[in-house]
């Protein structure tokens, strides 16, 4: 087998290239907050510039496993939903809240004719791991009990950007330990991070970052499964969609999940968009729009193959 990134990068995206490079260039990076007091100006700001949101999400607090957490849920503008993706959020474990995703869910909702259900899972360093994967777990679970009777179809698949591709994953892990036997037809994960023990070549890149300590820096083996996935058993997991750009400092950590997972036997599609940067899907370029069509695409894809 030859594998390299010039296979793994569709030529229709040069058109993009330049433009996503300008972009990059023009916000000359980002870098998350580096300790709490900024993590709380990070918060402020985000605060500040919220604007009045015209959403249509229905709040609604899922219970399952003897768990509740709050959810977000939005349906098509037409039509009864035909899935459910459960969407989980991301910002370094450390930022929320759920509503932010409201407009792109819904733009998913509408695209593809189903529901999303997007957790509001509690946030480090108030509430560390295991509290994020907790309440992701229950929202899972809870579509697995009542999905059928909520939304008229128990067809589902998952998703996540960045720490909320990470919860994905630790979700998906959980309810395979658990029995629960191919309860989700895919899951659509945009560049996450699966190493934060910093022992890899790929986890020493970010080993440093303020998230891992307010996410998880009591704990003691970081390389548990629960913590970084890419050191799990990875066998049972659903078809999986890999989003990742060639500029983002996870480029190695993602390249490695995808190889285990397609070690352990698992359907994997790792697609790498170029000159991308890290969170480069919530930005309006051509590269992000091709990106949300793929992933559209390929959850389509899911919702026609998935059983009744």
């Amino acid at each position: 087998m030859q594998l390299g990134l010039k296979s793994l990068v569709s030529t229709e995206l040069a058109a993009h290239v330049e433009e996503c490079r300008a972009a990059r260039a023009a916000s000359g990076g980002t870098k998350g907050p580096g300790n709490l007091d900024e993590l709380r100006e990070a918060r402020a700001r985000r605060d500040a510039a919220a604007s009045p949101s015209d959403s249509s999400a229905v709040e609604e607090v899922a219970e399952a496993a003897g768990r509740r957490v709050p959810v977000r849920i939005l349906v098509p503008g037409s039509g009864v939903p035909r899935g459910v993706h459960l969407d989980i959020h991301g910002g370094g474990f450390y930022l929320g809240p759920a509503a932010r995703r409201d407009a792109r869910n819904q733009q998913l909702a509408d695209a593809l004719g189903i529901a999303v259900v997007s957790v509001d899972y509690r946030l480090a360093p108030e509430h560390p791991w295991p509290a994020a994967p907790d309440d992701c777990e229950t929202a899972a679970l809870w579509l697995v009990e009542h999905a059928g009777a909520r939304f008229g179809t128990d067809r589902l698949t998952a998703g996540g950007f960045s720490a909320g591709a990470t919860l994905a994953v630790t979700t998906l892990v959980r309810l395979r330990d658990r029995g629960v036997t191919d309860p989700f037809a895919g899951a659509a994960l945009q560049f996450g991070v699966y190493d934060l023990s910093g022992l890899t070549p790929a986890g020493r890149l970010i080993a440093d970052e303020y998230f891992i300590q307010a996410y998880a820096g009591h704990v003691t083996d970081r390389t548990a499964p629960d913590v970084s996935p890419v050191y799990g058993d990875l066998r049972g997991l659903p078809p999986m969609l890999m989003v990742i750009g060639s500029a983002d400092i996870l480029l190695e950590d993602n390249m490695a999940m995808a190889a285990r997972v397609s070690a352990a036997g698992g359907e994997v599609d790792l697609r790498i968009y170029p000159e991308a940067p890290h969170g480069f899907t919530s930005r309006p370029t051509g590269m992000a729009r091709a990106a949300l069509h793929d992933i559209e695409r390929w959850l389509a894809d899911r919702f026609s193959a998935a059983p009744d």
